[in-house]
């Protein structure tokens, strides 16, 4: 169902409800049978004065989805984190280890939330920006942390919660290293997760997924303010959504899949924060996509810093340690959005440094390898970024 309501003379505001009932999905019916449930699903999207209903299209696909995979839901769904699924994928290869990132028990639904670039993420990108190689040299082996190491947020690891927003987290934590980069170590400002999720109406839906490439054009159309982690009372809006124990048995609450609503869109900083929220923003000054071929990704980070792509996601890799990670085996669960710091070289494989928000007790201290130069899982071609204003 969809509404039209007239703000003022310059904006309209689109309202998508949808009823969807899990057995209008037929391929999934057996895993609902005789379940009595409507999923209605409430979205609002910032539309210019003319409607561009074409927008709405994968909207209506993405929560189709989200529909689909609450409805197929089951104890079957959770073989990816059993320990004999493990020791099947440490035994089929030698690239990469897997082990124990999430507890057995963990919820599979919450599991499948932490991926929440939506489907048609590639339709919201920004025009693609060439670098010239020519004359470029490029090093076997790059790391941003050790190149800039006056720019703490690039070592930093985030924690998205229970909330798919890799979208966002992938997006403010690359504009929080570019703007540290740009300003030579002067300016330390860690833009706001939060103020990206629950603001930005055309990024998608929040926590239930969005659009890297349209986290970095609102960066540079309404600009973010700064904001760290949960309960770090730094910045003007810090992350509202707490960190859970998602992984193996320890002192935060259980995650679930249940718990992923959107904070509300507050234009105003927590108390205690001297700035006002309009003064406290930070813009872009530009976005854009890298093109898929690698040396222009590598160029992108020696010149300005880490980049926002986005892949994937199959069940071995919710498993990954250390290593360099290749798609072993496992059903596709979603995409998700990451930070790449660098690159580099291991046992004659090449690969990405690549920083996840799922903090730093998955994988290797919260980041991975995944094979560079072939696309792997799409690793390539999602890559997004933007210039700091002013900078």
């Amino acid at each position: 169902i969809i509404s039209v309501h007239r703000q003022n003379n310059s904006l309209v505001y689109c309202s998508l409800s949808s009823l969807i009932r899990p057995t209008d999905f037929s391929t999934h019916s057996s895993a609902v049978e005789n379940i009595a449930v409507i999923l209605e699903v409430h979205f609002i999207v910032e539309c210019s004065s003319f409607l561009n209903w074409t927008m709405l299209l994968p909207i209506t696909f993405a929560i189709m989805m989200m529909a689909a995979t609450a409805a197929e839901t089951s104890e079957s769904d959770s073989y990816f984190l059993t320990d004999e699924f493990i020791d099947s994928i440490n035994r089929a290869q030698s690239s990469w280890t897997a082990g124990r990132n999430f507890h057995q028990k963990t919820d599979v639904t919450y599991i499948k939330k932490l991926m929440g670039v939506l489907p048609g993420y590639k339709n919201y990108m920004p025009p693609i920006q060439q670098h010239d190689l020519e004359g470029l040299q490029i090093p076997e082996s790059f790391d941003a942390r050790e190149q800039w190491p006056d720019c703490p947020t690039i070592r930093e690891i985030r924690d998205q919660g229970s909330c798919g927003s890799c979208w966002a987290f992938g997006a403010v934590e690359a504009m929080s290293d570019r703007i540290c980069i740009h300003s030579t170590g002067k300016i330390h400002f860690r833009v706001s997760a939060d103020d990206l999720v629950s603001c930005c109406w055309t990024c998608g839906m929040g926590c239930n997924g969005g659009y890297p490439g349209a986290a970095w054009h609102y960066w540079v159309r309404k600009g973010l303010v700064s904001g760290g982690s949960y309960g770090s009372h730094i910045g003007c809006r810090p992350y509202e959504i707490p960190p859970c124990e998602h992984h193996v048995n320890g002192t935060r609450p259980s995650c679930t899949g249940d718990d992923n609503k959107t904070p509300k869109c507050h234009k105003q900083c927590e108390n205690g924060y001297d700035v006002p929220y309009a003064k406290d923003k930070h813009f872009g000054s530009k976005a854009y996509s890298i093109s898929s071929n690698p040396e222009q990704i590598q160029a992108e980070i020696l010149k300005n810093g880490p980049v926002e792509g986005a892949f994937s996601v199959y069940a071995d890799f919710v498993n990954y340690r250390s290593g360099v990670y290749v798609h072993t085996q496992g059903n596709f669960l979603g995409g998700h959005a990451i930070r790449i710091l660098g690159w580099g070289v291991e046992n004659d494989t090449p690969y990405w440094i690549v920083a996840n928000s799922w903090n730093t007790d998955w994988g290797d201290n919260g980041t991975f390898k995944i094979l560079r130069g072939k696309d792997h899982v799409g690793i390539e071609s999602g890559v997004v970024a933007g210039i700091p204003k002013d900078s």
